[in-house]
């Protein structure tokens, strides 16, 4: 129940100077229960607890064989269902002692002659019994405590996680599925009290602790190997291969690119890295598009490798962010591949390497607000309706530690009553917040190792199946583990598939990795008029409305003459959390406002950010102009600051800073000044090869939207866009000036596509058609030609696709084209006769499930005809599409917006200053905290005629949160302010437009105080 830190401590004060973790079937605290023990003093013992349906033993380290063979029986216990613990113990029991309360085990051990193998005694757990087995047999006994709990009080929150892993309720908990009140740390005092009749476990207990491993040491680097080469091959082959990609990127290599190279390799030759290189150089050719990233975009190698693709010359990287002489710990290199090629892409590093030296990294998942709400209220007995009315009002990055005593007063849960027993589910549930639940497969983490990952660490499998190791990212990269990141990315995706559009379209093919698009006047100017929705890193409000600051002191011209590619990768990091003000200063100079360094130490370090600390990389850069860290040393400060706990970690940098600072001439003021600013810039930003890299993605994406926006469009749509909805999507494609064309069932592919002008929705779109049915229905067309008939539809799809397929299609006017004349009734009529179906007589009626009937009817003439209405139409449009195509959401209500005054989004320019009245339809938000805590959200709505941004700040959106989840039109009132050139709204108060008609009436005008009471209406 507690945690490592908390044990620690604990043990510490009770005069404890050893302290043993066993995990129960798993090693999985490991790496920061020796941390914790080390902040302590404490010496950690490491072993696990093995548990089967038959049998169980603790099994502690006693030397590094013993911990690898650890690592392997936690493995096969894990992966292997004929698992025998027994048998294991047999066959890998070197350097391991074993101590069991299990007579059986105990028995079959000391027959074959395991020789560090004792009695387990246990407070609670049968110590008569044990004691009695350990003088028959000889096996001598010790004493263990075993601790589920820091004090007594904790177990009523022990029976809640029970009853959630037991997916049962509190109610039905029974005794044997909990642990005992009573096992909670003792102090050692109190253990020797219990074992007065057998000092001799007590005796063991110490000298069994005294025999364990404790001195722990994971400073050395576990590398992969490639081709197994030695590491003089793979260090040439490196340098060949090094050499030869440069010739192919830049041509000739220069003097320039010649000792970039040689520092480099030299670097990594000192640091055994070339394996490393040339096994992601050899994942990567696998596929044909990918972005390295991170830190690793800094390097030539990668560059000439095509691991990465941006120029770390030409773009000034800096190299030692990524490795330099002194880092201890392993970087890793992060590669991008399409979304939906990942797989393939992991399947190929397992099929490579193989489950002996490959695994994936895990996440170790906590309970977040949700979640722990959720699981607590399940095991009180709530119902999921209940539950959900509150955990579906708890948004993103909530935390129950702040709110969870004022829940029930929160705007976001009017209108929810908290009744008993919500009081206790809020107790128990803010107590499980952070607390561990679960291990998944992390998004992209894979690790490689030259001959046993299982020596290494244990490892499970995944539900996917695939093998994953016990410890989280950072407890790999502790012990020494190097980690390749092999992520999915959707732009990749939309590029590729918006190249294979262009090539279907127009004959041209581009090859992804050569092609530079950076100086394209066309797509410059995307950039410069912040018309990026859909480009990759760029499409958020905030950065879209940076971009318009960023241009709006300049002409296109001017613009163009800029290193537009550097103010690009500028904005992607300076957009940040409470960055706002970084923004403004680092605009209002790029416009034109002098500035000084805080120091003339720093004018080089941020002369390119003009003043503003900007990638992380400065913060380092910082340290060693200012107060001469190392680069070893500076880059481990940049890390200490971004991490939880800093405080502690940071006092010796700090005093390091001041030395170094102070020696080379630098007052106590400026040196606290600028010590401050690299505290409070937190890492919150990318190092500027990360941002260079996805900016060089964006640079294509802004390209293909500039030159084939249909095709562009239609591919970010197919790939599940990113960060708006598809209808979000669709309705910026006409704003493009696109048309928007039905599903066809001789037209659509399964995926959007797009050609000249018009974008045709895909088959995807359609909910409820099954993906067999739409597979076969375009591999029957492309083998036999377009459908001519609905008839003749069912006759060539008969067996394949089913009625509730063609049911959906006839809904979503798939068949219009080739209707012949026919209603969607009257082919729905059609489609239950083939399928030999009963139907009612009503029109209406055939689009839902259908009653038995005796027989099926002819055809009524009522349906050659039928009053099927416009409002019907787009209710099915909305059924099967989820949003209306043919119209947007706001001409539904024409005629309520002909009676009010207000500004229309194209004109908002129109009236900055004023108070206005605005229609909108919501698009997406983001809720952010101010610097004091308060929630307030950035708004995007649209009308007819365009998108705007609104902001709400902390009063506001106190008062009017609640509503901001409906799908449903609003009505906002509030100021037009201008920053530079981008154009938000001041929201001061907001109603839906149905109830503000008839509320105006009687209640409001448009001079009405901004936080007057809403109307009862």
């Amino acid at each position: 129940m507690a945690t490592l830190e908390e044990l620690c401590h604990s043990a510490k004060e009770q005069g404890m100077d050893r302290l043993a973790l066993t995990d129960t079937n798993g090693l999985y605290g490991l790496i920061y229960f020796i941390e914790a023990t080390k902040e302590q003093g404490l010496h950690p013992i490491v072993g696990s607890e093995i548990v089967t349906d038959e049998h169980r033993a603790v099994l502690l380290v006693q030397n590094h064989d013993g911990y690898a063979n650890l690592c392997r029986i936690i493995s096969a216990r894990q992966c292997h269902r004929d698992f025998d613990l027994i048998k294991s113990l047999k066959e890998m029991r070197h350097g391991l002692i074993i101590l069991s309360d299990d007579f059986t085990l105990l028995k079959a051990l000391r027959k074959d002659g395991v020789e560090a193998l004792f009695v387990e005694m246990s407070p609670g757990y049968n110590m008569a019994s044990c004691y009695a087995f350990s003088r028959q047999s000889e096996i001598p006994p010790l004493a263990t405590n075993r601790v589920y709990l820091l004090h007594k009080d904790q177990f009523a929150l022990h029976r809640v996680l029970r009853a959630v892993a037991l997916n049962t309720k509190l109610s039905r908990i029974k005794y044997g599925d909990t642990c005992r009140e009573h096992n909670f740390l003792n102090s050692p005092r109190s253990m020797i009290d219990q074992f007065p009749h057998a000092p001799g476990a007590i005796r063991n207990a110490v000298a069994v602790s005294e025999q364990c491993l404790t001195d722990w040491d994971f400073s050395r680097i576990i590398f992969p190997c490639f081709n197994d080469m030695t590491d003089k091959e793979a260090y040439d082959t490196l340098y060949q291969a090094t050499l030869e990609g440069c010739r192919w990127r830049y041509g000739e290599i220069t003097k320039e690119i010649s000792d970039r190279i040689e520092h480099e390799m030299n670097i990594i030759r000192a640091k055994n890295f070339a394996h490393y290189f040339l096994v992601v150089a050899d994942i990567t050719r696998k596929a044909g598009r990918s972005c390295g990233r991170g830190s690793a975009a800094a390097s030539i190698v990668s560059y000439a490798l095509g691991i990465t693709h941006v120029d770390p010359i030409r773009h000034r990287l800096f190299f030692e962010r990524f490795l330099n002489p002194g880092r201890l710990d392993p970087p890793d290199i992060d590669v991008d591949f399409a979304w939906d090629e990942r797989e393939q892409i992991v399947d190929y590093v397992f099929a490579r390497y193989g489950n002996r030296r490959a695994a994936m990294v895990s996440n170790h998942n906590t309970y977040g607000a949700r979640s722990s709400l959720r699981e607590v209220a399940k095991v009180f007995g709530l119902t999921d309706a209940e539950i959900s009315r509150v955990t579906g009002k708890i948004g993103y990055g909530w935390h129950l530690k702040r709110v969870w005593k004022e829940l029930a007063d929160h705007p976001k849960m009017r209108g929810v009553e908290f009744k008993k027993p919500w009081d206790e589910i809020l107790s128990a549930a803010v107590q499980l917040e952070d607390h561990l639940n679960h291990l998944s497969v992390h998004c992209g983490g894979m690790v490689i190792v030259p001959d046993e990952i299982r020596r290494y660490c244990p490892v499970e499998i995944s539900a996917s199946g695939l093998q994953v190791l016990q410890w989280e990212k950072d407890a790999v990269e502790e012990a020494g583990l190097v980690k390749i990141d092999l992520l999915g990315n959707r732009s990749l995706a939309v590029i590729r598939d918006a190249l294979a559009l262009v090539e279907k379209n127009c004959g041209r093919k581009i090859d992804y990795a050569s092609w530079d698009p950076t100086d394209d006047p066309e797509a410059v100017r995307i950039f410069y008029d912040g018309n990026t929705f859909g480009v990759f890193y760029f499409e958020s409000p905030a950065t879209r409305q940076t971009l318009k600051k960023v241009g709006s002191g300049f002409t296109f011209e001017e613009y163009s003459r800029l290193d537009h590619f550097l103010l690009n990768v500028i904005v992607t990091s300076i957009i940040r959390p409470a960055s706002n003000q970084s923004i403004r200063e680092w605009v209002a100079r790029l416009h034109g406002e002098p500035w000084e360094p805080p120091h003339p130490f720093l004018r080089p370090v941020l002369e390119e950010t003009l003043g503003v600390m900007v990638f992380q990389e400065q913060l380092s850069q910082s340290a060693m102009a200012m107060a001469g860290f190392d680069a070893a040393e500076a880059d481990t400060l940049r890390k200490v600051v971004s991490k939880k706990h800093r405080e502690k970690k940071l006092r010796d940098f700090y005093s390091r800073f001041v030395k170094g600072a102070s020696e080379r001439g630098v007052n106590q003021e400026k040196i606290e000044e600028v010590w401050q600013m690299m505290m409070g810039f937190e890492g919150y930003s990318f190092c500027k090869p990360h941002s260079a890299s996805y900016t060089l993605v964006a640079y294509k994406s802004a390209y293909l939207r500039a030159h084939y926006p249909a095709e562009f469009m239609a591919a970010v749509i197919s790939n599940g866009g990113g960060y708006y909805s598809t209808f979000g999507y669709l309705s910026e494609a006409r704003r493009m000036g696109l048309k928007v064309l039905p599903p066809d069932i001789n037209e659509s592919e399964i995926k959007y596509t797009g050609k000249e002008k018009e974008i045709r929705v895909g088959l995807m779109q359609i909910k409820e058609l099954s993906k067999e049915g739409v597979e076969f229905i375009v591999r029957e067309r492309s083998k036999h030609g377009p459908f001519t008939s609905l008839d003749q539809f069912l006759l060539r799809t008969s067996g394949h696709v089913h009625l509730q397929d063609v049911r959906v299609l006839i809904k979503a006017g798939c068949f219009d084209s080739i209707a012949q004349g026919g209603t969607r009734p009257a082919l729905l009529w059609k489609a239950l006769r083939f399928f030999d179906t009963p139907a009612s007589h009503s029109s209406l009626d055939l689009f839902e499930p259908q009653p038995q009937l005796s027989s099926l009817s002819p055809l009524p003439k009522s349906l050659l005809s039928p009053p099927y209405s416009r409002s019907l139409m787009l209710k099915h449009e909305l059924d099967t599409l989820g949003f209306y195509l043919s119209i947007h959401p706001l001409d539904r209500y024409r005629d309520t917006l002909r009676r009010l005054h207000y500004v229309k989004a194209c004109d908002l320019h129109l009236h900055v200053g004023e108070h206005v009245t605005m229609v909108g339809w919501l698009v997406t938000g983001k809720t952010v905290q101010t610097k004091d805590g308060d929630p307030m959200k950035f708004v995007s709505f649209e009308d007819t005629t365009g998108i705007y941004e609104t902001v709400l700040f902390p009063k506001v959106y106190d008062r009017f949160c609640h509503m901001l989840n409906e799908m449903r039109p609003y009505l906002l009132k509030g100021k037009v302010e201008q920053d530079f050139t981008a154009i938000t709204l001041t929201v001061h108060w907001i109603e839906f437009l149905g109830q503000s008609i008839q509320g105006r009436a009687h209640k409001h005008t448009d001079k009405a105080s901004p936080l007057c009471t809403p109307c009862p209406c």
